[in-house]
């Protein structure tokens, strides 16, 4: 290989000055990459390698496995996105229902949507790889059911809305987003429809939760 290829070239070797988190970190923009553009079963480890521009051995010693890899990618991408959700309420009039829905579903369609290809990874390329991947899916999505549920017990306590169990409440609004980030991704036009889910995802939970102004 040339001394000129670029080190951000599919295939380029990695220097072994380069190392530990930059290695980390070329792998998981190859799987970023690769994932989305082929699918998670149509890419194999060595084309993650060449991509990256590591040796199998380095990819055996950073992840083990594809399964590994995309685990990693999809959490990441939730736990930006629930980070994202927990930081847009901060500062909101905790009663203000409404107001705090909107603002957290756009701070979640933000992380999603930025990038088509996290949106890839996180609703269908992490679906069905194996038993342990969809465990890892399963506590992503219960950690936004478990948001949501505490925010809906919380308002339940300022007497704001009527007291109830909200635990499948919360699973079945969880689901509905991310049926919307599903249909998102299928559809080049989506862009342009991220208020209208913000609006529509607002009136949703507002309504599934017994609100009233």
């Amino acid at each position: 290989m040339s001394d000129s290829t670029p080190l951000d070239a599919p295939g380029a070797a990695v220097p072994p000055s380069i190392a530990g988190d930059d290695r980390r970190s070329r792998i998981l923009a190859a799987g970023l990459d690769l994932f989305a553009e082929r699918g998670f079963h149509d890419t194999a480890v060595a084309d993650l390698c060449q991509r990256a521009g590591v040796s199998p051995q380095d990819f055996e010693r950073e992840f083990g496995s594809r399964e590994s890899l995309v685990v990693a990618l999809h959490e990441d991408v939730n736990n930006r996105a629930l980070a994202a959700v927990i930081f847009a309420l901060d500062g909101i009039d905790p009663d203000d229902v409404p107001e705090r829905v909107s603002r957290a579903t756009r701070a979640y369609l933000e992380v999603m949507t930025t990038d088509r290809r996290w949106a890839q990874i996180a609703i269908h390329e992490s679906v069905g790889v194996s038993p342990a991947v969809e465990e890892r899916r399963r506590i992503a999505i219960d950690r936004f059911a478990a948001l949501m549920q505490a925010e809906s017990d919380r308002l339940v306590d300022d007497g704001v809305i009527p007291k109830r169990d909200f635990r499948l409440t919360a699973i079945a609004l969880t689901g509905a987003v991310y049926g919307l980030i599903n249909t998102w991704t299928a559809d080049v036009d989506w862009e342009a429809e991220v208020d209208k889910i913000v609006a529509e995802v607002t009136r949703l939970i507002v309504l599934a939760i017994g609100y009233e102004r």
